[in-house]
């Protein structure tokens, strides 16, 4: 299963929610270089869908995924030579790099392991939820080489520095709960009910206007590592450009909503996207 390109990424689209599975059970999902050319099709036909506001990204058997495929995307570019090499390289950051600028919200729903090569997806998608029993884990220091291409960029960004430097030089498993502890995810939950609570959380997004859920994501992601007054300059242009983007006129219903029709509180949940 999972071996010819087509196969290695499954996905369906149904009430406004995109999903998308690794699809190699028989390795773990390991990302190996027909899946990250597969995966980056996948996300191209997706993007500017119309009936496509959130994707959910899943893996198919019993581990979301266990990282780059030693064999398939170390061993084999490196018998082929330099070009294969960085051409693989390109195949599998470049997808991600794809996923982590997507124009909807993005969510990982991990179950089972999640290593190494893996932290990328994981930290490219906006939010993460997890079962209880998943394991997340960087052994590179275990065979000797570094927590490479954007893992140790992950753990850095997403746990405290004194978490972050553990994990990465220990080589020690998390399970869900101490991965959520860590904030790797948003949320650890018993198995059987993660898709459902994926499900609660990309239904609420859906009743959000999609033009400012993308305007938003942007923004959280871009001014991260800005000074403050780069940072505010950056959000008010993105909110007079926002006007002009979002065709449903959605800040001004609301401003309706809440002003006129005494029908909509902010704090209190999302306006009505249907003007009575």
């Amino acid at each position: 299963m999972g071996n010819d390109e087509s196969s290695t990424v499954e996905y369906e689209v149904a009430d406004g929610m995109a999903w998308v599975w690794f699809n190699r059970p028989d390795k773990k999902n390991a990302l190996s270089r027909k899946l990250n050319r597969q995966m980056l099709r996948v996300l191209d036909g997706l993007e500017f869908r119309d009936d496509v506001g959130v994707l959910v990204l899943a893996g198919r058997g019993d581990a979301w995924c266990a990282g780059m495929d030693l064999r398939e995307y170390f061993r084999e570019p490196e018998a082929e030579g330099f070009e294969a090499i960085r051409r693989s390289q390109m195949e599998s950051y470049g997808w991600m790099s794809r996923l982590r600028n997507f124009e909807k919200v993005t969510i990982a729903m991990v179950h089972g392991w999640c290593f190494g090569g893996a932290y990328s997806p994981l930290y490219a998608c906006d939010l993460a939820y997890c079962s209880d029993d998943a394991v997340f884990g960087l052994s590179e220091i275990n065979w000797g080489i570094l927590p490479g291409g954007g893992a140790s960029k992950v753990v850095v960004d997403l746990m405290p520095l004194r978490d972050a430097m553990y994990h990465a030089l220990m080589g020690e498993n998390l399970t869900g709960a101490e991965a959520a502890a860590v904030r790797l995810v948003n949320e650890s939950v018993p198995a059987e009910a993660l898709e459902t609570r994926v499900r609660e959380v990309a239904a609420t997004l859906l009743e959000k206007n999609w033009a400012t859920l993308k305007a938003t994501k942007r923004a959280i992601r871009a001014t991260r590592l800005m000074e403050y007054d780069a940072a505010l300059d950056y959000q008010v242009r993105a909110q007079e450009a926002l006007m002009y983007i979002d065709e449903t006129r959605g800040r001004q219903e609301a401003m309706k909503q809440f002003l006129d029709d005494k029908t909509f509180k902010p704090g209190l949940g999302a306006y009505s996207k249907r003007s009575d």
